[in-house]
């Protein structure tokens, strides 16, 4: 899968389940992390870029409870939370627009024909054309129910995301090598700005 592959290719946490829709609490970013792995990821600024990954694979489908203020809340501070500290690659739940603005963001939609990503899903979960196009629909509506009753906006909006690829068009490891190339370009790019804008500016910035 793209976006698990992607965390690992950035040593990044990958986050995919930041919604308790029933009532279980969002994993804890850097859980399995030893004391001085935790320590490397602070002193490392690289580890307060974030990339966020949507894609209609695998994506988790919000139930009707996810639609609560208070669900929205849990959500919103797990995403903002993970970018002021290690940061993570997030797989979907509206990241885009919760983070919209934030510099070191970097905001991705995995796309592409609706047959291909059928076609592509069947092989990789292993099941027939029928249940993976059904699946896919499913989570399709999903995305836009949530994001548009939450937000007012639409997953499919362009303007939200930095790059949006086809990624049936090229093999699932080179989806990775191409998101990784841009995403740390991006984050080249924001840390020269940085830069330019002086040490005052830089420290305000870090802190």
């Amino acid at each position: 899968m793209v976006a698990p592959g992607l965390a690992a290719r950035l040593g990044l946490p990958f986050a995919d389940r930041l919604i308790p829709a029933r009532g279980t609490p969002p994993d804890p970013p850097g859980e399995n992390l030893t004391d001085e792995e935790r320590d490397q990821q602070r002193r490392s600024r690289f580890f307060r870029r974030l990339a966020r990954i949507t894609g209609g694979l695998n994506f988790p489908v919000p139930t009707d409870e996810d639609m609560s203020d208070r669900v929205r809340e849990q959500v919103e501070t797990s995403v903002r939370d993970l970018a002021a500290s290690t940061g993570a690659v997030i797989l979907g739940r509206a990241g885009a627009v919760i983070l919209d603005g934030q510099e070191w963001a970097f905001h991705v939609r995995l796309d592409g024909p609706p047959s291909r990503r059928v076609a592509r899903a069947s092989m990789i979960e292993r099941v027939s054309t029928q249940a993976a196009h059904d699946r896919l629909v499913e989570t399709d509506r999903a995305r836009a129910r949530f994001v548009s009753r939450m937000y007012g906006r639409e997953p499919s909006d362009a303007s939200l995301y930095h790059l949006v690829l086809d990624s049936t068009a090229i093999g699932l490891e080179q989806c990775v090598e191409v998101l990784a190339a841009a995403a740390t370009a991006f984050w080249d790019e924001a840390e020269r700005t940085d830069a330019k804008a002086g040490p005052l500016d830089s420290d305000a910035a870090e802190g």
